[in-house]
């Protein structure tokens, strides 16, 4: 059998009718340029863009309420007319909750705020995907979560001491925490969570989170040692979505721990992909499931591999233009030379930012002396949207004037 990532290559080669890396667009004109200046400000068409990126996303943390103004300021102002379709937002535990007043952050966002941005992305027509870790990301550094604060009865690993000094590696192979997902008790607590948050933002999608998950079917875990952590990892997928569906809520989900990461097989290593054998869980999961597929160093053509097994997918992207280009220009191309049943799979691009709101706003407006950023991507995907948009998506189209701005301004 073929090492998926010579299986996935192959496919993708056979897709791509033009070379990466090359100064033409996968719609036949120039791609905008990484390192010139200026804004751009030609109304983008949206039907254009919807042909080519059904769904074009953004994804940031939720912003302090003293923020909240100035964040709707961006979603109304920057967000919707660049053509961005999709808000996910990740609200965590920084949310002022009801359900569950043991949780609540008092000074995060309430059911007000929230209905109120709301009625802005269904005003501006844009999706709303509020996001809530589940399963991993329970800790970070050596600090816990609320969640495992609160119950730390729900702790995975519970043996495996947070330390006062985080480093990474570690003898203990702590990254984050975990939830043991088969805790009776558990989803009691994580659903009303989940609920609250998707009523208050009034979604019909919800992300779940369930990336970098490495405390998993731990071997002294009196509920999950010695079970298959791909199961468990599927049990948990389909339980989430189980419980989303009658609400008619879709379950989007990072997709990492579905990429086999071994050197014999993808190459992707332990981070955008998995090293302790939850890659077969793909085979089990729901197909509803969105599967947000993100590489942030190389433009990886795993999309390809989803969208064969049955998932509609978004790549995702972070802070390096020159990756994004080729994510962008993959995803035109794997939609224009597939099958019909793959081309409507693959749904589009969704621009990260690991940052707070406030210090990605400030890089974005003020410009950044770093090498890369999530305001300089940021601007690059908006100057390629623009570009697609004016071309009409024809081969022949010929390219808007505006070039991306310069890099981090």
């Amino acid at each position: 059998m073929l090492p998926m990532h010579s299986f996935v290559r192959m496919l993708a080669v056979s897709l791509l009718m033009t070379g990466f890396g090359s100064p033409t667009s996968a719609w036949g004109g120039e791609v905008p340029s990484l390192s010139s200046g200026g804004e751009e400000a030609v109304p983008v068409n949206v039907s254009v863009l919807d042909n080519g990126f059904p769904i074009r996303a953004f994804s940031v943390s939720l912003p302090p309420v003293d923020q909240a103004d100035v964040f709707m300021d961006f979603v109304a102002n920057d967000l919707a007319p660049a053509g961005i379709n999709t808000l996910v937002i990740r609200v965590n535990w920084d949310y002022d909750f009801e359900s569950h007043p043991e949780l609540a952050n008092p000074n995060g966002w309430n059911r007000r705020q929230a209905a109120k941005l709301a009625a802005l992305c269904r005003e501006k027509g844009i999706t709303l995907v509020p996001l809530i870790n589940l399963l991993g990301h329970q800790s970070w550094a050596g600090k816990a979560g609320k969640l495992l604060q609160v119950y730390p009865q729900f702790d995975e690993k519970p043996h495996v001491k947070l330390p006062q000094e985080y480093v990474w590696p570690n003898p203990d192979r702590l990254y984050c925490k975990s939830y043991c997902p088969n805790h009776p008790d558990v989803h009691a607590v994580v659903f009303d969570c989940v609920d609250e948050v998707v009523a208050a933002f009034e979604a019909k999608n919800f992300h779940a989170g369930l990336d970098e998950v490495f405390d998993l079917a731990d071997i002294n875990c009196p509920r999950c040692g010695g079970l298959d952590p791909a199961r468990v990892f599927a049990d948990e997928v389909n339980r989430i979505v189980a419980h989303l569906r009658p609400q008619g809520v879709r379950l989007w989900m990072w997709a990492d721990r579905l990429l086999d990461g071994r050197p014999d097989a993808s190459g992707f290593g332990e981070w955008s992909a998995s090293l302790t054998n939850t890659h077969r869980a793909i085979d089990w999961i729901d197909r509803s499931v969105m599967m947000c597929d993100w590489h942030y160093r190389d433009a990886e053509p795993s999309a390809v591999y989803f969208a064969i097994k049955g998932f509609d997918v978004v790549t995702c992207g972070w802070e390096r233009p020159d990756i994004t280009q080729l994510q962008l220009d993959d995803m035109l191309r794997f939609r224009q030379h597939s099958s019909k049943h793959l081309s409507k799979r693959f749904k589009g691009y969704m621009q990260t930012v690991w940052s707070s709101f406030g210090q990605f706003l400030d890089e974005y407006r003020n410009g950044s002396d770093k090498e890369h950023c999530a305001a300089g991507n940021y601007r690059y995907f908006k100057s390629y949207l623009q570009r697609f948009s004016a071309s009409g998506a024809e081969t022949s189209g010929a390219p808007a004037s505006e070039s991306a701005p310069e890099f981090g301004i």
